[in-house]
């Protein structure tokens, strides 16, 4: 039976264990930190109760101590006079009256003792109180200063938890630049790829055009335009009787012997 108890007992312990990890794996940290600090300011809140019954306490006894004193101060003075009174009653030879004031002064001094066996426990209870009421305000004082500083790691919580959120976001954006996001679409260094090597085809394909047959061919048979080009032209200003010969360069003579153009004996008109 014992066995099985101990057995329940791991068990749940072992199941809260989980639900709470995995509570905590799934909850949102925005709101524990809200939880968090509401659980702070409700334990300030019943510690405040505590403080201010201890500090109440104390004053009701330094309250009923001093109503003692007060009292006791009365007795004492009661007492006295009643001395003085059987005391002048005896001088005066009244025997009765000085007996009546000697009894009167023994009954004060009697309340007189009491009250101050009374009065030295109640000054034992205050000062444990005033003790009592002292240490609870220095608790009270660091409650309010821890409830200050969650309330300050709150906001520097909110402020981390919103930068993780936005480097998660920017992690998010970079990795989709570099992955291919599906089976039909590529990524960009893939295109970049089939680009670079459509160039480099292009590129050969123009070089080794170039140096074809028929890129021979297209050259002769510009050539051969253009001889005809210039014999056609020739003949234009043949009939329009405009000379063909080249003018002359500046700076380069005329073959000897010869006269505008023309070949002759040197010496002959």
């Amino acid at each position: 039976m014992i066995f099985m108890l101990k057995l329940i007992k791991r068990s749940w312990a072992y199941i809260t264990a989980a639900l709470t990890g995995k509570f905590n794996e799934k909850a949102d940290p925005k709101v524990q930190i809200e939880q968090a600090l509401m659980e702070g300011q409700e334990n300030h809140r019943r510690l405040k109760e505590q403080v201010v019954n201890v500090v109440a306490n104390q004053k009701i006894q330094q309250q009923q101590l001093d109503g003692k004193m007060t009292e006791l101060e009365k007795l004492n003075g009661n007492a006295r006079q009643a001395v003085r009174m059987a005391d002048d009653a005896a001088k005066g030879g009244d025997a009765a009256k000085a007996l009546q004031y000697t009894q009167s002064a023994e009954a004060f001094a009697g309340r007189l003792v009491t009250i101050e066996a009374e009065v030295a426990s109640m000054r034992q209870g205050v000062l444990g109180a005033a003790k009592a009421s002292d240490q609870a305000k220095a608790a009270l004082a660091q409650s309010s200063a821890a409830l200050q500083k969650r309330i300050s790691d709150k906001q520097k919580l909110l402020s981390q938890l919103e930068q993780a959120k936005m480097q998660e976001q920017l992690n998010k954006t970079m990795g989709q630049l570099t992955e291919t996001v599906g089976t039909e679409v590529p990524s960009l260094d893939e295109v970049q790829k089939k680009i670079e090597e459509r160039y480099a085809k292009a590129t050969a394909a123009s070089e080794i055009q170039g140096t074809t047959v028929e890129s021979r061919m297209l050259e002769v048979e510009q050539a051969s335009m253009n001889v005809e080009a210039q014999a056609r032209l020739s003949q234009i200003k043949a009939e329009l009787g405009l000379s063909d010969t080249p003018a002359e360069v500046p700076g380069q003579s005329s073959t000897p012997g010869t006269t505008g153009g023309t070949s002759g004996t040197p010496g002959t008109a």
